[in-house]
């Protein structure tokens, strides 16, 4: 299995250093505002099934789980839920939506229950996180639904746009809405999320770019340009299309990248 990843390892160590030693912080002198320009290094690059349209990644007690789309365009394509062997990538399917009628985005859990967003439908599923067994179903307002996560308290979930919305895990009714901005510009497109030490760290769709937010005002505070990332998988797997995909295991400090129809899951360390 090592010698399978050693050409994407190898060409990723070049590609960052050439990548990083241009690096600058992006300062903008009308606003003082500073965006940092977060050096990341690969730690790993493990496997996974390139069969799968992914639409959000979690870490929940050591276990990767991931949901995935169903685009009318890749047919064998499906909408699950399931968990990720990380030695084979293969995915233990625990929840399978009907396609035609959903298309899975986001999930995070939160006090033992996983919730789940679908794409066009405005309906979101909550399950246990235990047994995957669905216990309800919940509406929302936004046109779209796309990435999710939570801050512990409040699920956040992304729509396309550049507003984060907060719901109660309560009733799962919106509490607030977080415009997410760079330079006083919002910034469009935010797609999978994840909160890493009291930050949103978001996927910008189409983007090889994941940006961290500051919950506390919605500005964007860093960058990880991830384009050493997107190109070595694309040399390997063509038929890759964009990242997406970010999830932290806070217990063993690691956190994890991918995309759609990714052959690669890969491990990456930055300073947070």
């Amino acid at each position: 299995m090592k010698k399978t990843y050693l050409l994407p390892f190898a060409l990723l160590v070049l590609l960052q250093s050439c990548q990083n030693n241009t690096k600058v912080n992006e300062t903008n002198s009308a606003s003082n505002d500073t965006i940092e320009n977060i050096d990341f290094k690969v730690k790993n690059v493990l496997p996974h099934d390139k069969t799968l349209f992914i639409e959000g990644l979690i870490v929940h007690n050591g276990d990767l789980i991931e949901s995935t789309g169903s685009p009318e365009e890749f047919k064998d394509s499906k909408s699950l839920i399931g968990k990720v062997d990380l030695k084979t990538g293969k995915m233990e399917t625990l929840v399978e939506l009907d396609k035609t009628k959903y298309f899975g985005e986001g999930i995070t859990i939160l006090n033992g229950l996983l919730y789940q967003l679908t794409y066009k439908n405005q309906v979101g599923f909550v399950y246990d996180a235990k047994t995957f067994k669905k216990l309800r179903e919940f509406n929302y307002s936004n046109l779209q639904g796309w990435g999710l996560t939570n801050d512990g308290k409040y699920l956040i979930m992304s729509d396309g746009t550049s507003q984060l919305t907060y719901l109660s895990p309560d009733n799962l009714k919106p509490v607030k809405t977080l415009n997410v901005t760079k330079y006083g510009e919002s910034v469009d497109m935010l797609n999978e999320l994840e909160f890493i030490d009291g930050y949103i760290y978001a996927n910008i769709w189409l983007a090889n770019s994941i940006i961290k937010i500051d919950p506390s005002t919605g500005k964007v505070v860093g960058r990880l340009d991830l384009t050493s990332v997107y190109t070595t998988e694309k040399h390997t797997n063509p038929n890759g299309v964009e990242m997406n995909g970010i999830a932290y295991d806070a217990k063993a400090n690691k956190v994890y990248i991918t995309g759609k129809m990714w052959e690669h899951i890969y491990e990456i360390e930055f300073r947070k």
